[in-house]
């Protein structure tokens, strides 16, 4: 029971990490000291997806079902839980790449267009230009 409740647990900080990686720009953008967090998780996750490599977290994963008596499952995480719900069937390699590539695109739009000037601003002292 320990280790199904510890792999259920790591699908959720699996799934907060995705989602981190993908909108963490937003909130590096209201607390530009995330940024240091955000920053390494988004190339992280662009490099897992551009490489089509497997994050270790889901290995971990599939171990923790095995103990439990459960099968694991093949591939990723992101294509046994995340693309059978948002993506059509069938998504290549090309169409990974694109994805990753989206990522990093909206990262750097949300780092240029707040997270910098953001920072700008506080940096700024009272009384200068």
């Amino acid at each position: 029971m320990a280790e199904r409740l510890a792999a259920d647990g790591l699908v959720l900080l699996h799934l907060a990490f995705i989602v981190f990686v993908a909108l963490g720009g937003l909130l590096a953008a209201w607390r530009p000291r995330l940024a240091w967090l955000h920053l390494p998780a988004a190339a992280w996750g662009a490099w897992i997806e551009a490489a089509g490599a497997t994050c270790p977290l889901t290995p971990w994963e599939n171990r923790l079902r095995r103990a439990a008596g459960e099968s694991g499952y093949p591939g990723g995480f992101v294509e046994h839980y995340l693309i059978p719900l948002v993506y059509p069937p069938g998504l290549d390699s090309a169409q990974q790449r694109w994805l990753a590539l989206g990522v990093v695109l909206l990262n750097l739009a949300v780092y240029f267009g707040a997270v910098l000037p953001a920072v700008h601003r506080k940096r700024k002292r009272p009384g200068t230009r």
